[in-house]
């Protein structure tokens, strides 16, 4: 039976993703995908009392109204009983071209196959929104992705949210909080994520959403260094 404990590092990708809605504003969108918009969000806007293009700021989460902007995923390399991490990222505004090339990654990596794709929160968010987006694509989801006739202790995704949980299924910790309560060390930034959609359609600064996205990547390893009781990384980008 594998634990945490018996996992080999080098064998996990860490994962974060960053997305945005498809359009910048409601009013952007055709009739139809209004009307689709009205339907999707008319339990949250009745419970927050918003207008339509207020609750429309909030359509980068549903992955059948926003897409991913940018992919970041680092790993372990252990050489000389040296352990690095690295972190390469697939970003920009074609996104079924950064799709392949993060699927491309899944399925051909050479050095040492990964088994295992960890994320804060992967299992409700990330893992099925880069299902969901590679479907619309019509690209092939990769054997880490496809869950499809495989059991559950089969399943290859880890969520460091999950593990902080222990059990508790209502309880929700934010990447931010959970580094804090470790003491792990994390990079001031000058944005949060409430801030990635301005970013990407005003300032068109996708080389700053990229350093935001791995450095969440960078957290969600140290975090799981915390659980196996090992010191953290120094980070090698």
């Amino acid at each position: 039976m594998t634990t945490l404990s018996t996992l080999q590092p080098e064998e996990i990708l860490f994962v974060d993703i960053e997305t945005v809605s498809l359009c910048q504003y409601f009013n952007e969108l055709d009739e139809e995908w209004q009307q689709l918009w009205l339907e999707k969000s008319k339990y949250q806007r009745e419970r927050k009392q918003t207008s339509p293009e207020e609750s429309y700021e909030e359509a980068g989460i549903y992955a059948e109204f926003g897409k991913i902007i940018c992919v970041s995923a680092g790993f372990f390399i252990s050489e000389n009983s040296n352990t690095r991490f690295r972190v390469t990222s697939f970003f920009g505004t074609d996104e079924k071209s950064l799709l392949e090339s993060f699927a491309q990654l899944l399925d051909q990596h050479q050095d040492k196959p990964f088994r295992m794709m960890c994320a804060h929160n992967g299992k409700e968010f990330d893992f099925p929104y880069l299902c969901r987006r590679m479907l619309v694509h019509g690209i092939a989801l990769p054997d880490l992705l496809d869950l499809a006739g495989k059991k559950p202790w089969e399943n290859p995704h880890l969520d460091t949210m999950e593990m902080w949980k222990f059990g508790d299924y209502k309880h929700y910790t934010s990447l931010d909080l959970l580094a804090c309560i470790l003491n792990i060390p994390t990079p001031k930034d000058d944005i949060d994520g409430s801030q990635i959609a301005r970013i990407y359609y005003e300032e068109n600064d996708l080389e700053r959403i990229k350093k935001y996205c791995e450095k969440d990547v960078i957290t969600v390893a140290q975090i799981f260094r915390r659980f196996r009781e090992e010191p953290l990384l120094e980070i090698d980008k």
